[in-house]
């Protein structure tokens, strides 16, 4: 199963028209915390690539400073 970003954020939505159609207190109550459980995972999955992209972007500054060497020399 993927775990991206949309994959969370699609479990979310799943748990928001569960609670939405939920008569019951107890049930609407453990739909709105998946919900909320998994788009914290969605925020942090979005703040990982972020980072990662920061990160690969100071990395080719790095090497094109460097005058383009590969790491390995």
């Amino acid at each position: 199963m993927s775990t991206t970003r949309e994959f969370y954020l699609a479990r979310a939505e799943e748990a928001a028209a569960e609670a939405s159609a939920a008569t019951l207190d107890n049930v609407r109550d453990r739909a709105r915390r998946s919900e909320a459980a998994w788009r914290t995972m969605a925020d942090r999955m979005g703040a990982i690539a972020e980072q990662r992209e920061i990160a690969e972007r100071i990395r080719q500054d790095r090497l094109a400073a460097e005058g383009g060497l590969s790491p390995a020399g």
